[in-house]
């Protein structure tokens, strides 16, 4: 039987839940899946570098093949080729702003007369110091005839351009190579693309790198992704979880 008068009611215990905020989830629902999908092309680039790295490293492994045996293949880029012949001496390329060990440089490239094909290949003799500009790069051109072993190389993704940059005559300073440009402007029948030599007699500072980033930094990015990712999200579970509990214990009116 109740009791007269106004009674008094306790408001039931209010349930806690999750209470981000729209602003919030908004931002978490518009960054983690960009985050995560950063995490996971990096990842991509590490294995696309993998294979890149094999194939080189099964390239290596084989011995030279003539120039004419390979260039009948599908694709002779980052084939390793024998040449005998010569060396042009009077027309040399300068491929400027080559950095080595902090030291700026270029890279020597010149024509070589391959007698077994009869056509030119643009050889990549390696790295050369060039510290003072007012001073011309001092090197040589081996005489009498060479044997040689290099490696087509066509840069992937780009359209080799050559572009002077200083200066009409010989040796020629330029920014990009282009081979065929080369060949055309000279009149000769020459190979559409960079040889690279290996060490040898004829060699300066040789040693390219098959890449430019190795697997473990596209690793190492993709961690950073998932770290910030993982951070976003315990941040947002994180603001969700205090701004609920900050309502539970706000004091609520008694009824009468």
């Amino acid at each position: 039987m109740a009791r007269g008068g106004v009674g008094q009611y306790s408001q039931p215990p209010r349930r806690r839940c999750f209470r981000p905020g729209l602003g919030p989830s908004v931002a978490v629902f518009l960054l983690l899946p960009l985050l995560v999908g950063l995490g996971a092309w990096q990842l991509a680039r590490a294995e696309e570098k993998r294979v890149m790295l094999a194939a080189d490293a099964r390239q290596q492994a084989l011995p030279p093949q003539p120039l004419e045996q390979v260039l009948q293949g599908a694709a002779p880029g980052g084939s390793r080729v024998r040449l005998e012949g010569r060396f042009d001496a009077d027309h040399a390329l300068l491929l400027d702003n080559r950095t080595r060990d902090g030291r700026p440089g270029v890279e020597l490239l010149q024509p070589f007369h391959d007698a077994a094909s009869q056509r030119w290949v643009l050889v990549n003799r390696g790295w050369l110091p060039w510290t003072d500009r007012r001073v011309p790069v001092a090197f040589d051109t081996p005489p009498g005839p060479q044997a040689l072993t290099v490696d087509l190389y066509r840069p992937p993704g780009q359209v080799l351009e050559l572009r002077q940059v200083a200066g009409e005559g010989w040796p020629r300073l330029v920014n990009r190579v282009d081979a065929p440009a080369l060949w055309t402007a000279l009149g000769r029948d020459g190979v559409p693309l960079e040889a690279r030599l290996e060490g040898g007699p004829a060699a300066y500072r040789v040693g390219w790198p098959t890449v430019s980033l190795g697997p473990e930094t596209h690793v190492g990015y993709a961690v950073q992704w998932f770290a910030m990712a993982a951070a976003l999200l315990a941040l947002y579970c994180y603001l969700g979880i205090r701004r609920a509990r900050e309502v539970v214990d706000e004091p609520q009116p008694v009824p009468l």
